[in-house]
């Protein structure tokens, strides 16, 4: 047996904050695992294009597999770092579902939110690493998404609240809980004031365009001008320990 581990990603186009984050995944994990192979993959085809013009390349997860299986690679150990159970963790499975016969195993470990411990231990590691003060509301965004799994976006919020994180609140760019729930929530709790971070393992495109930007769509200015002065934050969830921690026992719950 010959076993290797492929981290699978959905990807950036901002160089510091792969660094910062799809990097430092990749760091934690082979500093765990000396002795074991790992591999990168991610799963945007968009971002992998983007790259191609700039003449880089990332391995897609076929290129991966393939790239394993000439290596020797039998038993392979599938640490996605997605946030969810949705489209690109579906895609990715399928992905290693079709070439699943040239290996002796394929075995995939969770997404990053994918327990009620999870969505907690996430909360907790943005919760301290973000100082806020008195009147200010911690407001993290989300992606969302159209598939059912944006359900955890909301358990999230609700999980905030439940461990004493009051000042939390939870919402999506692309779905719901979404920018005026947001607001009305904010509002109602008797914040005066906002901080905005991504919840992103990259704080990529959304966090420095449509969360972080003076420009009028953006939720910084969009706060703002509702009367609730905001800052940004911008720190992908790889810049917390904790969460490296916790990807890392998402690995070790399967090797």
């Amino acid at each position: 047996m010959k076993e290797a581990i492929l981290v699978v990603s959905f990807g950036t186009t901002f160089e510091d904050t792969r660094e910062k984050n799809i990097t430092a995944v990749l760091n934690r994990v082979a500093a765990a695992h000396p002795d074991c192979p790992v591999y990168e993959a991610w799963t945007s085809s968009m971002i992998m294009r983007a790259l191609e013009k700039r003449g880089q390349h990332v391995d897609n997860v076929p290129e991966a597999l393939t790239k394993m299986h000439a290596d020797g690679i039998t038993d392979i150990k599938v640490l996605p770092t997605h946030l969810l159970y949705g489209d690109e963790y579906d895609k990715m499975r399928a992905f290693l579902d079709a070439d699943a016969e040239k290996f002796s195993s394929i075995t995939v470990a969770a997404p990053l939110l994918a327990g009620d411990d999870d969505l907690r231990a996430v909360l907790s590691a943005v919760a301290e690493g973000v100082e806020t003060a008195e009147d200010e509301a911690l407001v993290l965004m989300g992606h969302g998404t159209p598939h059912f799994c944006n359900t955890v976006y909301a358990a999230m919020d609700y999980h905030a609240k439940a461990t004493g994180l009051k000042h939390v609140f939870v919402g999506t760019v692309e779905a719901f809980p979404d920018l005026e729930a947001l607001m009305d929530a904010v509002r109602a709790a008797g914040y005066r004031r906002v901080v905005l971070t991504p919840l992103m393992l990259v704080a990529g495109d959304h966090a420095n365009n449509d969360m972080a930007s003076d420009e009028p769509d953006s939720w910084k200015t969009q706060f703002t001008e509702a009367g609730l002065p905001a800052r940004a934050v911008i720190r992908g969830l790889g810049e917390y320990e904790k969460v490296l921690n916790l990807y890392q026992s998402h690995l070790d719950a399967i090797l």
